[in-house]
């Protein structure tokens, strides 16, 4: 029987964004969150390089593997291969608005089809041992947030999910890019708090526009768990803050440049195997937001690390730039 362990905090799958090389950085900034897989198509798991779709770190538990497809067979076999290969978790895709999804009936499109969705999770349960969960959008195009909100995670409870990723605005199928739909239909916490309401014994965690851990903690007093994307990617020294927040527990590390040495370490065990530096580097540009140094940290790690035959050296390069911020700041004339 699946047990499903509650995560407080979950780092959103994004696609390009969070591959291993992503979720093993964010891994040394908090041990207490959930990390995500980029959507992976459930055909690509069953006829793809599995290696490279799904391999991970030891060292990245707890991670969810998140699923795209409609055919709930695919799905199962799918599933049962992540699971096989170590995954926690198994996330249905039912949120990204994306031409390409669309096109392939999965994804937001989906909220469309309940009754088909619900097959889909109850075929993934069947294969599994481990919690599946489902991320969705309030609704799509001219769907009322109320009534068909309600009767799709009707469906969706009665199939047996786990848990319920709601991000908190509708997707437009219609009329807005996958980029616009990021940011232009109006966040609607309030309907996701009702839907917790409602549903009182199913997970829900809530997620999009959360900017901050003040706001993720506020979050936290009307559902069980929050999600954070764009925040944490780009802003990902605020993962150092999350452990202290939902587990009452120091951070992996001291601080950012222990976090750094931590990569350092790893990015020579991923050069030994043939990955280049920069696939590794470009996930670390914002670890020093705001932080006397961070132009120029940015700059070596962009540049440099695309150089032919680059190495961990460009991470002492780049945190040299941050440590003589530092002393640039403690002289007062430090600027970010």
């Amino acid at each position: 029987m699946t047990t499903y362990r509650l995560h407080k905090f979950s780092v959103a799958p994004m696609m390009e964004w969070t591959d291993r090389h992503c979720r093993y950085f964010h891994r040394q900034l908090t041990a207490h969150a959930l990390l995500y897989t980029e959507m992976v198509t459930a055909d690509a798991v069953i006829h793809g390089d599995r290696e490279r779709l799904l391999g991970f770190d030891p060292a990245e538990h707890p991670v969810a593997l998140q699923l795209g497809g409609a055919d709930a067979a695919k799905l199962a076999m799918a599933a049962r291969i992540g699971a096989d290969w170590g995954y926690d978790e198994i996330d249905l895709n039912c949120g990204c608005p994306s031409d390409r999804v669309q096109s392939g009936r999965f994804g937001a499109a989906l909220m469309a089809e309940p009754d088909l969705v619900a097959e889909c999770v109850a075929a993934m349960k069947a294969a599994v041992d481990v919690p599946v969960t489902v991320k969705c959008r309030i609704g799509i195009d001219d769907q009322d947030v109320e009534k068909d909100l309600d009767r799709f995670v009707e469906k969706v409870v009665s199939a047996g999910v786990d848990g319920l990723v709601v991000h908190a605005r509708k997707a437009w199928l219609q009329g807005l890019s996958p980029k616009e739909n990021r940011d232009i239909p109006p966040l609607d916490y309030d309907r996701v708090y009702r839907l917790k309401q409602l549903f009182g014994d199913v997970p829900v965690i809530i997620n999009g526009g959360i900017a901050s851990l003040a706001e993720a903690e506020a979050h936290l007093a009307r559902v069980d768990g929050v999600m954070l994307g764009r925040a944490a990617y780009h802003d990902p020294a605020l993962l150092l803050g999350v452990d202290p927040l939902v587990a009452g527990k120091a951070p992996p590390v001291a601080d950012a440049e222990a976090a750094v040495a931590r990569m350092i370490d790893y990015a020579e065990r991923m050069l030994a195997a043939g990955v280049r530096v920069n696939a590794i580097a470009r996930h670390m540009l914002g670890l020093f937001q705001g932080v006397p140094g961070a132009r120029a940290w940015r700059r070596i790690l962009t540049v440099e690390s695309c150089r032919p035959g680059a190495g961990t050296e460009v991470f002492e390069d780049a945190l040299a730039e941050i440590r003589q911020g530092r002393e640039r700041l403690a002289a007062g004339a430090g600027q970010p």
